[in-house]
């Protein structure tokens, strides 16, 4: 994530542009199909799920990298 421009929308207990990680985790259980779809947002974008503000894609990201940030957001419930 270090590497990727997550924190210019998100922050971890606070909505910026995007929600919060912490609320991205209290909406999603994680399952391994929550993680995929999740996953395929961050590399495809999307909006509609947290408001009209679309999510950029980030098609040069790797599944594998794309979950491993899923799983690290999910990982953030309180």
């Amino acid at each position: 994530m270090a590497a990727s421009d997550c924190n210019t929308c998100h922050k971890v207990d606070t909505k910026v542009i995007g929600p919060a990680f912490q609320d991205i985790a209290a909406k999603y259980p994680a399952t391994e199909a929550n993680i995929d779809t999740l996953a395929n947002k961050v590399i495809h974008g999307g909006k509609g799920n947290w408001g009209d503000i679309q999510m950029a894609a980030h098609p040069a990201l790797s599944m594998d990298d794309a979950k491993t940030i899923v799983k690290y957001i999910l990982s953030l419930k309180k």
